[in-house]
């Protein structure tokens, strides 16, 4: 007998099915406001018309572009923030988690015109074109030192858009500069709110912003300890999961 006739049969693929999107590397900013006993956070609602989560309250944030690779900082990222953002990433750049804390300042000014940075330094010898110039012209230097990790998340598959995402906190001291009329009703962020953890909870979110929300209200409480485990999120085989980095 011919050994091909034992061969299974191939399968053809299926020209419906859609293969799995590759999250992209992104990062989101917490801005907490500990002035008074209890404790604010900013939030933006979404635009209604955007393909990805319309009309929910987030963090700002997105994903890393180029220029944030090669924008000057005043402060690094503590030892610990740096290791969590290396685990469990294959091929892990040495410069990752530089640029997921940029990224994550350059989104939140141009959603919410926030420059979170110092102007103790001075402004940057240079500036990558776009956005950074803003900074560079206003004489603030991005902090990454005054950041702290938080969280990790990554979008489960069969969403229209996936990121991995880090979730840094800081302090509202660490704005340094603000622009006005960023947030207007067609801007990515429609409105912009200070709430309680209470109060946020209240909103309309997504999933995962409301379990990063009782994890950062447990670290707020800890005063942001480095030693705090930072939850990082995922999906498998169907199943959320919940590991400590």
């Amino acid at each position: 007998m011919d050994p091909a006739t034992l061969a299974p049969a191939s399968t053809p693929p299926d020209p419906t099915k859609k293969a799995a999107l590759r999250p992209r590397n992104a990062a989101t900013l917490i801005i907490l406001d500990r002035a008074k006993k209890t404790p604010k956070l900013l939030m933006g609602r979404r635009h209604p018309g955007l393909a990805f989560m319309p009309g929910k309250f987030v963090f700002p944030g997105g994903r890393i572009e180029p220029g944030d690779r090669h924008m000057p900082v005043a402060g690094a990222l503590s030892a610990r923030a740096t290791d969590a953002l290396a685990a469990q990433v294959p091929r892990a750049s040495h410069h990752l988690g530089r640029a997921l804390a940029l990224a994550a300042i350059r989104e939140t000014y141009e959603e919410t015109g926030l420059m979170l940075g110092t102007r103790e330094y001075g402004p940057p010898d240079s500036a990558p074109e776009g956005v950074w110039e803003a900074f560079r012209e206003a004489g603030i230097m991005p902090d990454l030192e005054a950041l702290h990790l938080v969280a990790r998340a990554i979008t489960p598959p069969g969403r229209p858009r996936r990121f991995d995402t880090r979730f840094f906190a800081v302090d509202r001291r660490a704005v340094a500069g603000e622009t006005a009329g960023v947030v207007t009703p067609d801007s990515e962020l429609v409105e912009l709110a200070w709430v309680t953890f209470a109060e946020a909870r209240s909103l309309d979110l997504p999933r995962i912003t409301g379990l990063v929300l009782t994890d950062v209200e447990a670290q707020v409480a800890g005063n942001l300890a480095p030693y705090l485990p930072i939850p990082f999120y995922y999906e498998r085989r169907g199943k959320g999961q919940r590991e400590v980095l």
